[in-house]
């Protein structure tokens, strides 16, 4: 990828650590130079605990904006100056925009992932959903599909504390269960989406789903989404493709949530569709 410089070339970043395997360099390098925008994007590692010195440096630098993943999601809530209804809803904040020397905090996850559904043809509205984890992804995309219209989530969890603020923030949708096999099965019986937003099956972790008969509980005309774009076809999707099911990988949320971050750092829109299919081209030569 060629990048041209100049003096009125603005800056923008991801955040995290580690951050030397972020595909958001790739992806928004690839829409800044397809849309003749004059930015630059590049990762920088900033250690737990550093966020606030980041962002003044950030600031004191003059970047446009920067994304963050872990750790520093939930930290950035309580640090920008202003949030967006999204960063409250979630209570995490995924991107960060410099303007007038302020920033404001959004999270474009919950966004991301409901538009990866889109693309496939999924609407949560009116939908019983059961989504494996209550970690961070988890969050964005539980209450997310909560204030899109689903009828109940069914949050499987190993701790209930962890799942405790989803609950609590929509009692009368969101409802938490052990995260047990037997548990699952019976979930999955009566759902229409199932969402795994847990790291098993992720490529470089050696924990893996340790039986995946659940997938045989669910309604021929339900779906699966595991959050996981490495790889891009996880166990789980494998075993619901050969039930006949439809499925939804990760890279899709990560693609869109871009999407929107790039839109809301250069206030420019952005063909969602067309810049969809460009990247997922893109990070399929790159094999992804």
């Amino acid at each position: 990828m060629r990048v041209e410089l100049n003096n009125e070339t603005r800056l923008l970043a991801v955040i995290g650590d580690p951050v030397g395997h972020s595909l958001s360099p790739l992806i928004h390098n690839t829409m800044l130079g397809r849309l003749g925008l004059n930015y630059i994007y590049f990762p920088v590692r900033v250690p737990r605990g550093e966020t606030g010195e980041w962002l003044k440096a950030a600031r004191r630098v003059g970047f446009a904006g920067f994304n963050a993943t872990m750790p520093h999601k939930t930290e950035l809530l309580r640090l920008v100056d202003e949030r967006s209804p999204d960063a409250e809803r979630i209570g995490a904040v995924n991107t960060v925009v410099l303007r007038d020397g302020r920033t404001v905090g959004h999270n474009t996850d919950g966004a991301g992932f409901l538009a990866s559904l889109a693309d496939a043809g999924i609407s949560v509205k009116g939908r019983r959903v059961a989504v494996l984890g209550a970690g961070g992804a988890a969050g964005a995309v539980v209450l997310s599909m909560a204030a899109a219209g689903a009828e109940r989530i069914t949050v499987f969890s190993r701790s209930e504390g962890q799942a405790r603020p989803l609950v609590d923030a929509a009692p009368e949708i969101i409802g938490h269960a052990a995260f047990s096999y037997d548990g699952i099965s019976a979930g999955a019986s009566n759902c229409d989406l199932l969402v795994n937003a847990t790291p098993l099956g992720m490529s470089g972790v050696s924990d893996r789903f340790e039986r995946l008969d659940f997938v045989d509980r669910l309604p021929k005309d339900a779906a699966v989404c595991d959050l996981i774009y490495s790889p891009g076809k996880t166990e789980l999707l494998r075993r619901a493709e050969t039930g006949g099911l439809r499925t939804v990988g990760g890279l899709g949320m990560l693609i869109h949530q871009a999407i929107f971050a790039l839109e809301l750092f250069t206030e420019t829109t952005v063909d969602h569709k067309a810049a969809a299919k460009l990247l997922h081209e893109v990070l399929e030569q790159r094999g992804q």
